[in-house]
């Protein structure tokens, strides 16, 4: 049977998986990792890309490859396909006063108008996320920059790019084709200039926000592709040499569609994902269009829409408080789960980043209700564990409040292992959960798409493959109004 290639490129780290295009089953898989930071220079996503190609064993014989990939960055490239500047990443919040700026002028200087305006026009009120408002920063902060700029393409587009041979003339066998960029309605919904739901459904670029943002319009964007629409072919040196026609380009997503597209998720099915961020997302069959910044509507991988709550801190929160403690995983957990829920009223409101729902970008964590019975290293573990699901738990409720029906809730990511996470989130979100078996979810559905795309290329009616989702545990509910009812009472206390 042929084997198709799922790719993530996400913050952290490049990673491969090889599968068999019918069933699903797991062939090889390859990992590199990024380097840190909030803005990197694209080179490292190629170098890491290549990398994890050869621990994967190659990409000769695979029909098909598609790319998810963080959302919402910003590559620049120069007329000759050089990127122009370090991209910044999604979690940049550097350009948090530009989205302000760009809301209070969609509104006419109301900013609750300007809000709603935003949200009628790409589903998303602005945060530093998007893309747009990274544009606007890079007007204002970096004009000589800006000027430049010939093409804006998102992080998974341009590894497309270079998969299909593209690039600058002197590092690519293709050179800087800039019209052979190519991305889906994911991705594309999170800019902040593409309309979704615009012509009728068929979804639209809004040049006009674009000019807004950079001043002009006059750039190369991605050419939007259907969910199992082929962006071309791979170049031979990169993957399908040794199948005939070569291996056909999936158009990609966005992390959180690639992930829901993994886990076989449809309307009414619920996704926590603890990783870096964390994100509530759920798809339905139109997106919202939510003026408070709660709910991000953007679309999904497969013709349906994706809402989304994102918190910028979710398993770091974790990671913060092991150093704190200083112990490993599981003692962590073990201390967690050696306190009562609600900790005896110790609360922590995890902006240890900032906060992207609710949008506080300059925000900080803060610690609350702290006496001599709680300071303990239990009480404190507890409280972290705590402080992060209930940021999650307030995204669950946007979701509901925006009438997205909540039908069946599953939990992912790193920090979903965690036996303290698991017993918390019962308590918190107060529902039944189901804990899929880890996997590299965003990875494998970039596979599941390629492998769509390659079975749409002999019946474009085609449906994606029905690869099942193995489930590890199922938990009850056991609501603990507490612990949510002490978060409130805080959490606005920045």
């Amino acid at each position: 049977m042929p084997l198709v290639a799922g790719v993530d490129t996400s913050t952290q780290s490049c990673k491969i998986v090889v599968r068999d295009a019918a069933t699903g089953a797991l062939v090889r898989s390859g990992a590199a990792k990024h380097p840190d930071g909030t803005e990197i220079h694209p080179d490292h996503w190629w170098t890491a890309f290549g990398e994890a190609a050869r621990a994967a064993g190659g990409l000769d014989d695979v029909a098909a490859i598609a790319v998810g990939g963080q959302q919402h960055g910003l590559v620049a490239l120069d007329a000759e396909g050089r990127v122009i500047r370090d991209a910044l990443l999604w979690n940049d919040t550097r350009s948090a006063p530009a989205a302000e700026d760009l809301i209070r002028e969609l509104g006419d200087g109301d900013r609750t108008a300007g809000a709603q305006a935003w949200a009628d026009a790409t589903g998303s009120v602005l945060v530093a996320s998007l893309t747009v408002t990274k544009l606007r920063w890079l007007r204002d902060a970096e004009p000589e920059n800006a000027t430049r700029v010939a093409a804006v393409a998102l992080p998974h587009d341009w590894l497309t790019w270079r998969i299909a041979g593209y690039g600058p003339a002197d590092s690519s066998p293709l050179g800087p084709d800039l019209d052979a960029l190519v991305t889906d309605r994911s991705d594309a919904s999170g800019t902040g200039y593409y309309d979704a739901q615009g012509a009728d459904g068929a979804g639209e670029y809004r040049r006009d926000l674009l000019r807004l943002a950079l001043g002009r319009d006059d750039v190369v964007l991605p050419r939007v592709l259907g969910p199992a629409e082929s962006g071309g072919t791979a170049h031979p040196s990169v993957a399908g040499a040794e199948v005939d026609g070569g291996a056909l380009i999936g158009p990609g997503a966005g992390d959180n569609a690639g992930a829901a597209l993994g886990l076989g998720m449809e309307p009414g099915d619920i996704a926590i994902s603890l990783g870096t961020s964390g994100v509530v997302s759920a798809v339905a069959p139109t997106r919202t269009a939510d003026g408070s910044g709660a709910i991000n509507g953007f679309a999904d991988a497969t013709g349906n829409a994706l809402m989304l709550a994102v918190t910028l801190n979710a398993a770091r929160v974790l990671d913060a408080a092991r150093t704190l403690l200083d112990v490993d995983v599981v003692e962590l957990a073990r201390l967690a789960q050696a306190a009562p829920p609600g900790a005896d009223g110790l609360v922590l409101v995890p902006y240890l980043e900032g906060e992207r729902t609710p949008n506080r970008p300059d925000a900080t964590g803060t610690l609350h209700g702290i006496r001599l019975a709680n300071s303990t290293r239990e009480h404190l573990a507890r409280a972290y564990v705590e402080g992060m699901l209930c940021g999650l738990a307030d995204g669950l409720d946007a979701l509901r409040a925006q009438g997205v029906p909540v039908e069946r809730v599953m939990l992912i990511g790193g920090a979903a292992r965690s036996a303290a996470v698991q017993e918390v989130a019962t308590q918190v979100f107060g529902v039944p959960i189901t804990v899929p078996e880890p996997g590299e979810y965003v990875a494998d559905g970039a596979a599941r798409q390629a492998a769509w795309v390659l079975a749409a290329a002999g019946d474009p009616a085609a449906d994606a493959p029905d690869w099942a989702t193995a489930v590890d545990s199922t938990l009850d509910a056991d609501p603990r109004p507490v612990v949510r009812e002490q978060y409130a009472a805080v959490r606005d206390l920045v």
